[in-house]
């Protein structure tokens, strides 16, 4: 009976769920839009034996071009424990990809007038004005003053010199604060009974990792951008989202904390072994996290979204349109051209790529070593979910997975090769 059962969920986790019928995209088709159908299904094979060898516990994907979806599925397990095949409206926690949401959101606040670039965060956050930064000499650490005031600007490019608390030099004070090591892997917040802005008043008393402006450094800077959005704006951020962005945008299923009537729709999270297989990943801040239990109380703008595949290709569509989706309109073309423009060149020292406000831009695919258009940009998130926008090809490209931590999986990596791969010209008829 135990064989039966196994067996019965290996085929239904191998199986394409039958395709995206609820990802908020009208359905196109490939070869219309300039895709072979033919090497598109390439997708459902690799998804499939990644699923049958036991290399992810399960996947939603979507390919969309000029708006409509090319390719999507849902594969594996969204809960392997349970026997709960995946399907096209799992909810994900997509961690760094939050930070996307919460760029969008302070620049609609500068498009209003209500933020500056480069105004001081100390205008939101009072213990920023005295910022020190970590240094060794030769009598051991030294704090030194900030030589220039963090502003905006480098929140959103990632240059305010705020880490997540693990560099030996202010490892022990960010623990004491509860951040940093206390807080699982630094960027987790979710188990805080606090709200999102006094967490960040406590890191504003905590040493920086290097002086802002000098280094690109990836930390905590867009959680406290997210609590300037609260207090620029007056609205706590969680709102902020729903009624500037989630609502106007019909992303139904993005929230900090899902309501507790969606808590079957959360995949589950696993965790890559050092010997390279698939167990459950514990409960807490190191696995499956306070997302559905817990405090429920600080919404942090760096890692705290959960959401589905459809609902963020939606938002990267709005990005593609150049601020615009259905009918809602969240942010200019100008703004958009300026999220998405290259901001941080030498201190972003990945070959053939640049930092924006808010993203990783492709500029040059040959030094990157990558597929894509030059201007593409995206970001990933700390459980495996990826996403791609290009605006040369009018692509967007939505990955997930929940897989913490992941070590040596490429299957996102693929997933675009192929993607690229299967973007064929329309063959040309005779005579032009």
């Amino acid at each position: 009976m135990l064989r039966r059962i196994t067996t019965t969920t290996l085929v239904l986790a191998l199986a394409a769920v039958p395709r995206l019928v609820a990802q908020g995209l009208p359905a196109g088709k490939p070869a219309e839009l300039g895709f072979s159908t033919e090497r598109l299904a390439r997708l459902d094979t690799l998804f499939q034996s990644y699923v049958r060898e036991g290399r992810t516990p399960g996947v939603v994907a979507l390919v969309a071009r000029h708006g409509e979806v090319v390719w999507s599925g849902a594969f594996g397990m969204a809960d392997r424990e349970a026997a709960r095949p995946m399907r096209p409206d799992a909810l994900f926690r997509i961690a760094s990809q939050s930070k996307a949401v919460t760029s969008v959101a302070a620049m609609i606040l500068v498009e209003e007038g209500r933020l500056r670039l480069d105004e001081p965060v100390s205008r939101y956050i009072p213990n920023f004005a005295t910022a020190r930064v970590a240094v060794t000499t030769d009598s051991g650490r030294v704090l030194v003053p900030v030589r220039r005031a963090v502003t905006i600007r480098q929140l959103l490019t990632q240059t305010a010199g705020l880490s997540y608390g693990t560099e030996s030099l202010i490892r022990d004070d960010y623990r004491a604060a509860g951040l940093g090591p206390a807080a699982g892997y630094g960027w987790y917040l979710a188990d805080k009974a606090e709200p999102i802005c006094a967490t960040m008043d406590r890191l504003g008393t905590l040493p920086l990792a290097a002086q802002p402006g000098e280094a690109w450094i990836y930390g905590y800077a867009t959680d406290v951008l997210g609590c300037v959005v609260e207090r620029a704006s007056g609205v706590p951020l969680d709102r902020f989202f729903q009624q500037r962005i989630f609502g106007p945008l019909q992303m139904r299923d993005s929230w900090f904390f899902p309501p507790a009537s969606q808590a079957g729709r959360l995949t589950a999270v696993y965790a890559v072994t050092p010997e390279g297989t698939l167990v459950r990943a514990p409960d807490g801040p190191l696995g499956q996290g306070d997302y559905m239990v817990g405090p429920r109380q600080d919404f942090a703008g760096g890692a705290g979204l959960v959401s589905t595949a459809g609902d963020y290709a939606r938002f990267l569509q709005m990005l593609l349109n150049g601020g615009e989706f259905d009918g809602a309109r969240i942010l200019s073309p100008a703004t958009v051209s300026l999220m998405t423009a290259p901001a941080v060149d030498s201190l972003y020292d990945t070959p053939g790529m640049a930092f924006s406000l808010g993203f990783e831009v492709l500029r040059n695919p040959g030094l990157a070593g990558e597929y894509g258009s030059i201007g593409r940009f995206g970001w990933a998130g700390a459980y495996g979910t990826t996403y791609e926008v290009d605006p040369a090809d009018e692509l967007v490209l939505v990955f997930m997975q929940q897989v913490l931590p992941r070590r040596g999986l490429d299957l996102a990596d693929k997933f675009r090769t192929m993607v690229y791969a299967a973007l064929i010209p329309p063959t040309r008829t005779q005579g032009h």
